[in-house]
């Protein structure tokens, strides 16, 4: 607890955060614990699941290394999952940050998918790409102009 508290975690605790889920509160990112706990956290999937906001192995956020965590998810880093269909949908910013982040984290939010790219993948990665705000209307990006100037490499 003590690791987390120096990493930056916003709320640190065991059981009393627990009980606190388990009354319905949900006001945070990510969740964080260590193996040991997952016993404990595994009862509030129900709760944790639907939100995307249960801890896994795979993501990263069930660790004995809670600090090293913490400070990747406070600098920003974010996991993608492509869906059955091919497609992606992850945040890259807020409205309110300023115009030069946003560029910034949406080159390298291209870059990093690229670089995920399979070897087995053929053909054209990105087909269309669009952005928007949380309940705004989509922004179509021109496939065949705008994303070719982005330095993806």
């Amino acid at each position: 607890m003590q690791e987390a508290k120096s990493a930056g975690a916003d709320y640190v605790g065991s059981d009393d955060l627990l009980e606190k889920i388990k009354g319905g509160w949900t006001d945070f990112d990510a969740v964080i614990t260590t193996p040991d706990m997952m016993r404990e956290v595994g009862k509030l999937g129900k709760i944790l699941g639907p939100r995307g906001l249960m801890p896994t192995p795979k993501a990263g956020t069930v660790t004995n290394q809670v600090g090293k965590v913490i400070q990747e998810i406070k600098a920003g880093q974010i996991a993608f999952k492509v869906d059955k269909h091919g497609v992606l949908n992850n945040s890259v910013g807020k409205v309110s940050f300023p115009l030069d982040h946003l560029e910034e984290n949406i080159r390298s939010y291209l870059r990093n998918v690229s670089k995920a790219k399979p070897q087995t993948a053929k053909g054209v990665y990105f087909k269309s790409l669009s952005l928007s705000s949380t309940m705004g209307p989509g922004l179509f990006i021109d496939m065949n102009t705008e994303i070719n100037s982005l330095p993806l490499s």
